[in-house]
């Protein structure tokens, strides 16, 4: 799309992107781990019972040192003997399950990263529109998944440790009610520490989603002064020391307001953790003083007084990590999944086979998300079956924004387009893509083997040597392959072992060979697919296939082209004129001619310009 086209920087509204829109964070969770548990079974369910085990031995140790304690006192040799022999086992116990269990959780955590990766992966590539790829929010958004795709296997690692401190202080909690009652009140004592634990991260991580747009402007600046290609223009522009300014000056409005939350949450946390400390040193004063215990009452507050304070502590850690980062990813993964559902929803027809009448926009009208004009206003457009339509118009006119709605990258705001009658926006997206095919002026660089470069523009067949051929044929790239070393099982791109250049103009002939692997779409979009070339060769090109396109259609197909080059657009059945959001013009050539208007003064002062 060009950026005319797009025209987001007319933007003056925010991007409507709510931070409440995020499913819950409970609910979140509970499908995350449904989705490791189908992924992994076995392992979760090992690691889960690994958790409870491992536990145990390593709470105890307070009680087999207060009996250790009355022992000695007491001259007990039985008593010294037990402490003995359950100090040893439990640190004997504790030592061996956290070895199988760190074992346990690295492997199930390194099978259940991939899976996540891949998972997102599948689901940013299945969204059926690309409103997720342009909107500033939803960018913010994917960026910060992005970067925590990786940690979401640690929520399983998260979950399982916080699991193992509460059942060990639940053990240190019951140790210590059998001294005094009162001193299970020390729990409470804890409580604010939990509640900052799972309060700071999700401020944080607030402030950070509100700033990410610079924090990705500062990256965009560092590709942009450590990128070959646009080193170039850099050092030839002497721009250089600006392009550092900017990714400095973006990294500072980013972190800044980053910092300042964070300096403002640790001092909550550290007021929490001073109120436990406070409790804690009342607990022991109480036990020492008033009342008339034992010893060993005494040293088992001491060390089950420790024990709580540590495990609260780590308690606190691993709720910080899961509701600040695990909680947070699995939200905005849970939200992505929805995302991507949310586009087929209501989807109930079929698209249909043949087309006889064509397609319809019907008072269609679309403003891109986060801007106020309009693309297209209004437009009623009827695209004939079985003819090849030319889209012209200046620079920002809706030529890119009419094919897009076509293939559903985007929905109109209002109206419908429609395929012999049916409503495109009730056909499942899949099934409606698979009735199109097409080259954009944006193409994608595959950097595989050719072969497969060209033969993923029709997936099942990406292999099949005489397809990818026919379509190399169709695209006038058949020089192309002759040139490269091993033809069709050349290696593209010069960073690949044995991989070779190619030039721009030579990636859009690929590009738009790939767009002819499907045999009979219902509808192929050329939007300015050969921009790079020059105009004869496009012009022979595109009589070459208009010619073919008339004769072998037998669905119906429409070809919709969009370009500037007038030596090639008259050749096309119907010319439709787009200006100002609206359709001005549609007719042949000859009419638009013969009608002196929009048409008419664009294709004389191209006319003018090649004499």
């Amino acid at each position: 799309m060009s950026a005319s086209d797009a025209t987001q920087s007319d933007a003056t509204q925010p991007d409507p992107a709510p931070a409440d829109d995020l499913p819950s964070a409970w609910s979140s969770m509970v499908r995350v781990i449904r989705f490791g548990h189908r992924a992994e079974p076995r392992m979760l369910a090992a690691a889960f019972a690994m958790v409870i085990v491992v536990a145990i031995p390593d709470a105890l140790v307070a009680l087999w040192l207060a009996i250790l304690t009355d022992g000695v006192i007491d001259g007990s040799r039985t008593r010294i003997l037990v402490a003995a022999f359950g100090l040893a086992g439990s640190a004997t116990g504790t030592w061996f399950l956290q070895v199988l269990f760190t074992r346990l959780d690295r492997r199930f955590r390194d099978r259940i990263s991939i899976a996540f990766q891949a998972h997102v992966a599948e689901l940013q590539a299945s969204v059926a529109t690309i409103e997720h790829h342009e909107r500033p929010a939803y960018l913010d958004r994917l960026s910060v998944l992005r970067d925590q795709i990786f940690a979401l296997d640690h929520l399983f690692g998260s979950l399982f440790s916080t699991l193992g401190w509460l059942i060990r202080l639940a053990i240190v909690v019951v140790l210590l009610a059998s001294i005094h009652p009162v001193l299970v009140i020390l729990v409470l004592f804890a409580v604010p520490t939990a509640v900052v634990a799972t309060w700071r991260p999700k401020v944080e991580r607030g402030v950070e989603e509100s700033v990410a747009a610079h924090d990705r402007l500062a990256r965009h600046a560092f590709v942009l002064a450590t990128n070959a290609s646009s080193g170039k223009e850099l050092r030839v522009a002497g721009t250089s020391d600006l392009v550092a300014r900017t990714r400095h000056a973006e990294w500072e409005r980013w972190y800044l307001p980053i910092a300042r939350v964070r300096r403002t949450t640790a001092l909550w946390h550290a007021a929490a953790w001073a109120t436990f400390g406070a409790a804690f040193v009342g607990a022991i004063v109480f036990v020492a003083s008033g009342l008339d215990a034992e010893v060993g009452s005494v040293v088992l507050v001491l060390v089950a007084g420790g024990r709580l304070s540590a495990y609260v502590g780590s308690a606190v850690q691993e709720l910080g990590f899961l509701r600040g980062i695990w909680l947070d990813s699995s939200q905005r993964l849970a939200w992505l999944e929805d995302y991507a559902a949310s586009k087929d929803a209501g989807a109930d027809l079929h698209a249909p086979d043949v087309l006889r009448d064509g397609v319809r926009f019907e008072h269609v009208s679309f403003t891109y998300p986060g801007t106020e004009r309009l693309v297209l206003d209004d437009v009623d457009l009827h695209l004939p079956a079985g003819t090849v339509v030319a889209v012209v118009g200046e620079n920002g006119a809706g030529k890119t924004t009419l094919v897009k709605l076509l293939a559903r990258m985007y929905e109109p705001d209002s109206g419908r387009i429609t395929a012999d009658g049916i409503d495109i926006a009730r056909v499942p997206h899949g099934e409606w893509r698979e009735k199109m095919a097409g080259a954009f002026q944006d193409f994608a660089r595959f950097e595989l083997h050719a072969l497969t470069t060209v033969g993923i523009g029709d997936e099942p067949r990406h292999t099949d040597r005489d397809a990818v051929s026919e379509a190399v044929g169709r695209a006038g790239a058949d020089d192309l392959v002759g040139k490269l070393r091993d033809g069709l099982d050349t290696q593209l791109g010069p960073t690949w072992e044995g991989g070779v250049d190619v030039s721009y103009g030579q990636w859009q002939k690929l590009a738009l060979a790939r767009g002819f692997m499907r045999d009979e779409p219902l509808v192929l979009v050329l939007d300015e697919p050969t921009s790079a070339l020059d105009a004869e060769t496009e012009h022979a090109l595109f009589e070459r296939y208009a010619d073919a396109a008339r004769e072998g259609t037998v669905n119906g197909r429409i070809t919709v082209l969009v370009s500037h080059r007038f030596s090639t657009v008259r050749m096309a059945d119907l010319i439709v004129v787009l200006d100002g959001a609206r359709v001005t013009e549609v007719g042949s050539h000859e009419d638009l001619v013969a009608l002196d208007g929009t048409y008419a003064e664009l294709y004389r002062i191209q006319a003018t310009a090649y004499r």
